[in-house]
């Protein structure tokens, strides 16, 4: 089996006025499929700038980076579209959920391109929704559920498109310690069930869920390695 995500060599570089900004220099990383795995650094250390990456949200300046063997770079925004809404989910700190509409609604919304039927859409979000713990939840609206549930419903909306790619930016950042316990419960049992999850995550106890950790520094990696099971090496 191929790896899930080839990094060689990446490069990204902002602009700031008339400086320029190293937020990578010369990264290279292999994960497989399957593997759980946390990025951590400090403020400015790339790691952020690493996930929007591999997320297709942001091209390197330099260097390859290819998802299950496709070369990113290579591709035009509407076929990185495609890729965001059929093979990556998203989910991050702030849950970004819409405020008016309910948690069905908010988790069927990356199906609204699908072609599906509004009842095949309901159906996926609720199976969704039901995977997370949310049964008898899809209709209140964001208002009316705690911050763990608003982040249950934001992991459901990252899954209802079926991904074999999960991307975690600081999850459990704005959760109390039971409430983070839980969502790392959930990411670590769809880890368990064949998807890939990336987390980035500035809490040590919460990098501890993850089978592999690397730290980033000044756009490098500082570290990789095993936290369970084999060990990692870094680099292609």
């Amino acid at each position: 089996m191929n790896p899930l995500i080839i990094c060689e060599d990446i490069w990204k570089v902002y602009r700031v006025g008339d400086v320029e900004v190293l937020a990578l220099r010369g990264l290279s990383l292999t994960i497989e499929q399957g593997e759980f795995v946390a990025i951590m650094g400090s403020s400015g250390s790339g790691k952020s700038t690493l996930m929007n990456i591999l997320g297709c949200l942001d091209p390197p300046t330099r260097g390859q980076y290819r998802l299950n063997g496709v070369e990113v770079g290579c591709l035009r925004p509407d076929q990185l579209a495609e890729i965001r809404n059929q093979q990556i989910g998203f989910v991050f700190q702030s849950f970004n959920l819409i405020p008016r509409t309910s948690a069905l609604e908010n988790a069927q919304l990356p199906l609204f391109y699908r072609g599906l039927s509004l009842k095949e859409q309901r159906a996926l979000a609720s199976a969704a929704l039901q995977r997370v713990g949310l049964r008898g939840r899809e209709h209140h609206a964001p208002t009316q559920l705690s911050g763990g549930q608003q982040q249950r419903v934001a992991i459901a909306r990252a899954l209802v498109t079926s991904p074999s790619l999960l991307l975690a930016d600081e999850p459990t950042g704005n959760l109390d310690t039971q409430s983070s316990r839980e969502i790392m419960g959930i990411l670590e049992g769809l880890n368990r069930d064949g998807i890939t999850v990336i987390l980035v995550t500035h809490e040590i106890d919460i990098a501890a869920y993850a089978s592999r950790e690397i730290v980033i520094k000044d756009g490098q990696i500082l570290s990789d390695r095993a936290t369970k099971g084999r060990p990692h090496v870094v680099g292609v």
